[in-house]
This record gives C-alpha cells, sequence and structure tokens, in this order.
C-alpha cells in the first residue's frame, strides 16, 4: 500500500504526541513489549537490537497490534500470556501467538460498571502474582479488583479508595498487595479476601512529606524484596515508609518533581517521574546519581531479569523513543515506538 503526503505528516504527528505508559518483557527475556496512548503494542527484538552490528533498523518493533481504541495504561507478562489492561476490557494474548506475528485475543476480563457509571472504569495499573495465578487490578472506579486466570472469574472487590487509584504493587512474599490512590492515600490489602484494607498510610498528613503547592495524591507505590519497606511518591515527596512501625523514614530531594513510577534493583531504588531523568537512590534516603534520559515525563521503569545476555534498563514516557541502558549509568541506545 502506498504512502501518501498526508498519511505520513499524520503518522509523524501521532509520533509526537506518543506515550509509552507501560512496558515489560517476555518470559524467554528476549523481547520488549511497549504499550501506549494509541491502544497499540510494539514487541521489540531485544537480541537483534544488543547485536553488535545492530543499526537503526534493529531498533524498530518486530511487530506492532492494536489492543484497543484507547490508551493502555498497563501491561504484564505471564508464562503465556501478554496481559494488557486501559480502556475497555482487560486482554490477554498468548505469546505463541504474538512471537508469530499473530495478534488474535485469547481471553477477556470486564471490571464491573456501577450503578451510576455510563460506561467501563479504566484500569490504571495491574499485577500479576505468580504464586495463585492471580491478576489484581487498580482502577478508575476508586477500587482493586482481583481474578483467578484459572477460572477467569472475578475473585475480590476491595474498597475503600475515595479517588481513582493509580498504582498497585505485589508484597514478595506475603498474601498481600498495596495500592496508591488519587484521594492521597497508600492501603495494604491482605490477598486472600480481606475486603477492607489492614493499614492505611497517608503521606500529606505529614508535614515531611506534604507538598500543597503540588498536591496530594500518590502516583506509584513499590515494596522491597524482603516486604520491610514500602516507597511511595507523586504530589507527596518521594519518601520510605518502614512497614512494622507504618513510620516514614526518609525523604528523597529529587527536586519539584513528582515520582511516577518506581523499581527496586540490586539494594537501589530507581525512579522516575516528571523530569527527563532516571534517579537512582539508596534505602537511606541518598540520591545516588540523576541519569539523563529522553522522555520529558517518565510512565515507566522495567529491568530485564531473566536473560542475563539482555539484562537492560528500558526507560519509556513521553516520547516515541524507548531509552535502552546497558549499563545503568548511561544511555546506550533509544527504541521507536509506533503510534
Amino acid at each position: 500500500m502506498t504512502t501518501t503526503y498526508q498519511d505520513q505528516i499524520l503518522y509523524d504527528r501521532k509520533c509526537q504526541h506518543l506515550t509509552v505508559f507501560s512496558q515489560c518483557f517476555s518470559p524467554c527475556g528476549n523481547h520488549l513489549v511497549t504499550a501506549n496512548n494509541y491502544g497499540t503494542v510494539s514487541v521489540f527484538n531485544l537480541t537483534a537490537a544488543l547485536s553488535p552490528s545492530a543499526n537503526e533498523s534493529h531498533w524498530k518493533p518486530s511487530f506492532s497490534f492494536q489492543v484497543c481504541s484507547g490508551p493502555i495504561y498497563s501491561i504484564v507478562s505471564t508464562e503465556l500470556f501478554l496481559i494488557c489492561a486501559g480502556t475497555g476490557d482487560i486482554k490477554a494474548y498468548k505469546w505463541t501467538d504474538i512471537l508469530k506475528k499473530s495478534c488474535k485475543i485469547a481471553w477477556t476480563l470486564s471490571v464491573p460498571t456501577g450503578k451510576n457509571q455510563f460506561s467501563d472504569p479504566e484500569v490504571n495499573s495491574i499485577v500479576y502474582n505468580t504464586k495463585d495465578n492471580v491478576l489484581y487490578s487498580g482502577c478508575g472506579d476508586n477500587n482493586n479488583y482481583s481474578w483467578d486466570l484459572e477460572s477467569g472469574t472475578l475473585k475480590d472487590t476491595f474498597s475503600g479508595h475515595s479517588d481513582y487509584i493509580h498504582c498497585v504493587a505485589l508484597f514478595n512474599n506475603s498474601n498481600q498487595f498495596v495500592s496508591s490512590s488519587e484521594d492521597g492515600s497508600v492501603r495494604i490489602w491482605d490477598c486472600r479476601g480481606g475486603r477492607e484494607a489492614q493499614h492505611v498510610i497517608e503521606p500529606y498528613k505529614h508535614e515531611e512529606c506534604c507538598r500543597p503547592q503540588i498536591g496530594r495524591w500518590v502516583s506509584c507505590v513499590s515494596v522491597d524484596p524482603g516486604d520491610d519497606w514500602l516507597v511511595c511518591g507523586g504530589g507527596v515527596a518521594l519518601s520510605t515508609w518502614h512497614l512494622r512501625s507504618l513510620s516514614t523514614t526518609c525523604i528523597y530531594n529529587i527536586g519539584n518533581a513528582s515520582p511516577q513510577c518506581l523499581q527496586f534493583h540490586d539494594d537501589l531504588i530507581y525512579c522516575g517521574g516528571t523530569q527527563p531523568k532516571v534517579s537512582h537512590l539508596t534505602m537511606n534516603g541518598e540520591v545516588k546519581t540523576q541519569v539523563p534520559c529522553t522522555p520529558n515525563s517518565v510512565f515507566s521503569l522495567a529491568i530485564n531479569t531473566v536473560s542475563e545476555n539482555n539484562k537492560v534498563l528500558s526507560v519509556s514516557g513521553s516520547s516515541s523513543q524507548v531509552d535502552i541502558f546497558t549499563n545503568f549509568g548511561y544511555r546506550a541506545f533509544s527504541l521507536q515506538a509506533v503510534p
């Protein structure tokens, strides 16, 4: 099919306004998947992109497909499926199909619609519990949901937030998960069916975390591998909390930026937010370094721990460029996401 001049202009404009909200790696660790505001998923061959002989042609998607007409806010991978969430139903695609460059929907999950809602609530964040084969979703209707992927049914609804949920994260060694919300709270839940939060942290009520000139929302939250510490931030300052005492232990000085994504790795915390930098932080509150990146606003950090040969830090956000860091201290090259 011939591309017209007008088509090229439209494509270029869409690239200028492209935002990559989420990323994940394939089960084998050889592929990076990105999802954007146009509802498109792009699959990159990391092995080819990292080859010594790689050029720009290897930094483009090997395959792309349309999931929905609106944004995709979160994607996760299981051993068998790539799961995509955002507007409309949660959708899953088999990895065996994707690697054959096919995009057939394997199954869907529909978030319940409330009495006063005219459309399905958006799904802002999903996480997958491999131990129990359960998916957790944080949604725009202020609720968290858990889904039994064996039966494809809704297990539980976790209510308590008074505004939409930005982020959900799992504890590593216990039956708990955590969610953060526009309402300014971080809530800790029991995965085994407790429908009320076990604990509530409200950083904006603490003077050291409060930033009223920016806002009180909590856009990102993560728990360390030992389940001893929780890190969160957003409108409130980025802070570490001791989970046994539920007290804050340190505040990170990363300026007026609002954190939007967090990743624990090798005793460090990697943070991205509303500045073109990735902050490397220690658990005792030190800002070790801040590394420049292409996106002016960072929405996703992903570290490939599956494949040692393809171990990279991938950084995405308000740009069609997805930065790849082979040494986490500098950008090696950028992949080109497509609208």
